[in-house]
């Protein structure tokens, strides 16, 4: 009996011991069904599609280094006429907008006062001149102070008193006691008053000849004076304003006429201090004014010595030719200046930039792949934009980035946009006071808010 248990208990523990060896053998291939169905059902890694696109390679190309300033046109000459006598206006012969030729009568003063002093002045001449014996036609410099009939008398009685001092020397001498002392003394004395007398003459003689140069040059004066009642144009130009009317009573230096010469005109404008250094004589400058649909080129011919203190800006002006007349001082223009033509920078056309959410991105190829690469631009032009960071010479991007995307890329390969050394493409708006350092390299934002750009 107790044998049969024994056998029952070990009769049931190997069926159950295989149980557990089938139950664990079916649950392992299970797993195993499981894993290899999960492996069939996952997607494999899809390959980047192909895009057949124009693709350009990056390059250095010329873009002049410009600097975009304002100002004004100023007349190449501007002066005010003024009255160089005192008196009444008799005549006044132009008016606004008049051209005038250099000599040309602009008015007359009223000549009556001033013929009467030259009349007075011919007659105070004549008279010094005969009061020496000269002919009104005589010169003055035939005149000996010798023959004047003044020291000709007292060279006379000075001839006198020395004759008769030698006969009273003589008596004395041999018919002594004919002369007495005393008369030897008088006849002495007589001789040295005469003697004064003789060159008094003469010194008068020379005041009266200088008497008579003073009267000349009185005559001179009033004779220049009745000239300058006549008052001409300076210089070809034209009338920009009048200050008189017929019958004004002016005095000396009262404005009669202000003239302009703009055959030739100045555009005057300011650097700011930052730029200063990069100022020379003769750069270029593109001028672009009010009014005038086609710009004008010029030359830098004048550059101030020193910066303004309260504006912290350098003036400088350039010469523009108006043999036509079309330009009128005063006109508003904005210039660019030129300052390092020789300057280069990377350029890509508009196409191939894209902005989004304010950034600026570029599809670059990579491996053979394009991607995404955002870059920061500077000016912008109308043959491309100015590249300051995010590419360098030799990468290559779409010529388009409308069509960009990841994808591999077939290229078609296009030339960079070629850039005219000489263009003149918008830089930094200075409008007569400095910006930011930080907004000098500006995005498509600070663009559009006027602002420029500077290297």
């Amino acid at each position: 009996m107790h044998c049969s248990a024994t056998r029952l208990a070990t009769l049931s523990a190997s069926w159950f011991l295989l149980l557990a060896a089938i139950a664990s053998a079916s649950l392992c291939c299970g797993c195993s069904r499981g894993a290899h169905a999960d492996a069939a059902q996952r997607p494999k890694p899809r390959e980047p599609e192909t895009l057949k696109a124009a693709v350009i390679s990056v390059e250095s190309a010329d873009w002049p280094t410009i600097v975009r300033t304002q100002g004004s046109l100023i007349a190449d000459e501007m002066t005010i006429v003024g009255a160089k006598v005192a008196g009444r206006v008799r005549e006044v012969k132009f008016d606004l907008g008049d051209a005038v030729q250099s000599g040309e009568v602009l008015a007359a003063i009223d000549q009556d006062d001033f013929r009467l002093q030259v009349l007075l002045a011919e007659a105070q001449l004549l008279q010094s001149r005969a009061a020496l014996g000269l002919a009104p036609n005589d010169p003055l410099e035939s005149l000996n102070p010798e023959s004047a009939p003044p020291v000709r008398e007292a060279k006379a009685l000075w001839d006198e008193t020395r004759a008769r001092v030698a006969r009273v020397r003589q008596l004395q001498l041999y018919a002594r006691n004919t002369v007495t002392q005393e008369e030897v003394d008088q006849a002495i004395a007589a001789e040295g008053a005469a003697e004064a007398k003789h060159a008094a003459a003469i010194n008068a003689v020379r005041e009266k000849i200088a008497q008579i140069s003073v009267r000349a040059s009185e005559l001179s004066v009033t004779k220049q004076r009745l000239e300058d009642t006549v008052v001409h144009a300076p210089f070809d130009g034209l009338v920009q304003e009048r200050h008189v009317a017929h019958g004004s009573f002016v005095q000396i230096g009262d404005p009669l006429y202000t003239l302009v010469r703009t055959g030739t005109v100045r555009f005057r404008g300011t650097m700011p201090e930052r730029h200063a250094h990069r100022m020379a004589m003769g750069q270029q400058v593109v001028l672009k004014l009010e009014g005038v649909n086609e710009s004008r080129i010029a030359r830098i011919t004048r550059i101030s010595p020193a910066v303004e203190e309260m504006s912290r800006s350098l003036a400088f002006e350039a010469v523009v030719d108006n043999q036509t007349g079309e330009l009128r001082a005063g006109m508003f223009g904005e210039a660019e200046v030129v300052v390092d033509p020789a300057a280069q920078s990377i350029i890509i056309p508009h196409s191939a930039i894209l902005e989004f959410a304010g950034a600026e991105k570029v599809w670059k190829i990579i491996d053979g792949t394009s991607k995404e690469q955002v870059v920061r631009t500077a000016r912008h032009g109308d043959r491309g934009v100015e590249i300051i960071d995010g590419l360098k010479p030799g990468d290559l991007i779409l010529a388009d980035a409308v069509q960009g995307r990841v994808a591999r890329i077939e290229p078609i390969f296009q030339q960079p946009p070629v850039v005219n050394a000489g263009s003149a493409e918008p830089a930094e708006l200075i409008g007569g006071e400095e910006t930011d350092a930080a907004s000098e390299l500006i995005t498509p934002a600070s663009s559009r808010r006027g602002h420029g750009v500077s290297r």
